[in-house]
């Protein structure tokens, strides 16, 4: 099994077959991902539409971190919770490391400043257009957060979309916190790392074309939901220059 065209149809027969190893790894990382979108966005919509209306002295530099953070690398963000978790770290007393519940805390703080930042920039950019409107109403930031929130619903709707596909591509975190333990906690991104290391290409590619075919699906939800919010925006549009 040394050739492209062999170890793709070995993959094709895995995900024909519903090799028991794959869906296994598929279904944890699934799990794994969407634990930490719900943790990070619980977070990150909140924190991200108040920043986009408050105004105070720090914020600048608040947002400077926030910005950095984008940028920071998975594999920090894994040696950060291993060293929070480690037996002599603050937490370790929790003994999470090597454990599900240390993959989803690893992927929600990488997701988090995604979330956040994206969150802040929509809220920011609709405070612009209708702010002025709600402040002349009493409407306070908390207020106006809200209701700018749930205006571009559809827009946050996308950034929690992408930050799922954020997590569940993500490998560093999860390999240094998770351990990649057969059985426990081996995700997709980590097992293509293992058993192509391992020459076990079949697997690698078999879950390869999954993790594929799921960030797939998720720019075609997101493109449907810019497309529906497009429409919905032009109804809206039609249905306030009817004639009376």
């Amino acid at each position: 099994m040394n050739t492209f065209t062999d170890s793709a149809v070995m993959a094709l027969r895995l995900l024909a077959g519903l090799d028991p190893v794959l869906l296994s790894i598929v279904g944890r990382s699934l799990a794994v991902s969407a634990a930490a979108c719900v943790l990070a966005c619980g977070l990150g919509l909140l924190a991200g539409a108040w920043l986009g209306v408050a105004r105070f002295a720090g914020r600048p530099f608040l947002l400077a971190i926030l910005n950095t953070l984008l940028a920071l690398p998975s594999v920090v963000v894994g040696l950060v919770v291993y060293l929070l978790l480690s037996r002599s770290g603050p937490l370790g007393f929790l003994g999470w490391l090597f454990s599900f519940k240390a993959m989803v805390l690893a992927q929600a703080l990488l997701v988090l400043p995604v979330v956040t930042a994206l969150t802040r920039q929509v809220v920011e950019d609709a405070e612009r257009g209708h702010g002025e409107q709600l402040r002349s109403l009493g409407a306070g930031p908390l207020l106006r957060s809200v209701l700018l929130a749930w205006d571009e619903r559809f827009a946050l709707l996308t950034v929690l979309l992408a930050s799922f596909g954020r997590a569940i591509s993500e490998v560093g975190a999860v390999m240094i916190v998770g351990g990649n333990i057969d059985g426990f906690t081996r995700v997709m991104t980590t097992a293509i790392a293992l058993e192509t290391s391992k020459g076990d290409l079949p697997l690698a590619l078999a879950l390869g074309l999954v993790l594929l075919l799921v960030v797939l699906a998720l720019h075609g939800v997101i493109g449907l939901v810019a497309r529906w919010r497009g429409t919905g925006h032009q109804n809206d549009l039609l249905v306030k220059g009817a004639p009376a």
